[in-house]
């Protein structure tokens, strides 16, 4: 039964989706590194004393995190082998978020539609760390497609891609890598040093999902009638441009198979940053691709999904 875990948590995930909650596993991941934060930042002066906490504030997390839902799925047994296999699908179902993503997008896409542009730019703000007060329907259509793009790998791929290797502990276990690594992983004169582990193991765990996105994105353009071959080619030309190592592989393939071009200008406190563009303009961004996204994103996870149960049943 355990080969049917990815697609329970799809449902799971679909018909209850992702509570906001205080006690919400990834919010008390949140809670558990600041925490951790607060004393390993005490005693360090030097760089060299700041990237050895920063490395022991992902060891602790990590085997925390791990150590917390293997428990949690073994004492599970009490209730039977249909209780475990519950509790299991419901902690996968957490540490993937489809719907949260369709949800965000589909919301901002809603208020470009109504011309109701304050409410757009306040929303985006919550999923984008860019300034987004100035944006426009392209800018603001852009900076989704972006985060729901990326969001293919670190909220759908990669967990599935883990507890493939590992099951539902390892599973959990990277949404703690991403969680620290979107809380430390900056290069900010706060986090330069401290979180530099925290950025590289983000960056080696998004490996090698990020580059099976890819290959999923081109299946799925080809099946909504999308541009795969210039997915193709987006892929192969602009993904190496950005400044992640992986979450190119995902922009790109989405940009080229909208035939948008992503990337650009974007403010930071008012600073200007120039981010590599990913593919070619040969349409204008209009609210209509957060919705092409969405589609190329769910049909990836039902490729992740059915792939992983294709692969349990083989081996």
């Amino acid at each position: 039964m355990e080969k049917y875990l990815p697609l329970l948590a799809l449902f799971f995930d679909t018909i209850i989706g992702d509570p906001r909650s205080k006690y919400h596993p990834v919010a008390l991941l949140g809670n558990l590194i600041a925490f951790l934060e607060k004393y390993l930042r005490k005693a360090t002066n030097s760089a060299l004393q700041q990237n050895l906490a920063g490395a022991m504030l992902v060891l602790l997390t990590l085997f925390i995190s791990y150590a917390a839902v293997w428990l949690l799925i073994k004492a599970a047994v009490y209730f039977g082998q249909t209780g475990q296999l519950v509790c299991s699908a419901v902690i996968l179902s957490l540490a993937i978020s489809p719907r949260s993503l369709a949800e965000a997008g589909l919301e901002l896409k809603g208020f470009l539609e109504a011309g109701d542009f304050a409410a757009a730019r306040f929303k985006v703000g919550w999923i984008v760390g860019r300034d987004t007060q100035e944006l426009d329907t392209p800018e603001i259509t852009r900076a989704t497609v972006e985060t729901v793009a990326e969001n293919i790998v670190d909220g759908i791929i990669s967990p599935l891609f883990y507890f493939m290797i590992g099951g539902v502990p390892l599973a959990f276990m990277y949404r703690a890598v991403n969680t620290l690594d979107s809380m430390v992983g900056y290069k900010s004169e706060k986090y330069l040093h401290f979180g530099m582990v925290a950025a590289r193991v983000d960056d080696v765990f998004n490996y090698l999902p990020a580059r099976l996105t890819g290959f999923f994105l081109v299946i799925a353009a080809f099946i909504l009638r999308y541009n795969a071959k210039r997915a193709i080619q987006m892929i192969w030309r602009d993904a190496g441009k950005h400044p992640s190592p992986n979450s190119g592989f995902a922009e790109a393939g989405v940009a080229g198979a909208l035939g948008v071009r992503l990337g650009g200008l974007n403010y930071y406190g008012g600073i200007a940053h120039n981010r590599a563009f990913m593919g070619d303009a040969l349409e204008i961004l209009q609210p209509k691709h957060i919705k092409k996204t969405i589609y190329l994103m769910y049909a990836v996870t039902l490729f992740g999904v059915f792939g992983l149960m294709l692969l349990s049943a083989i081996f």
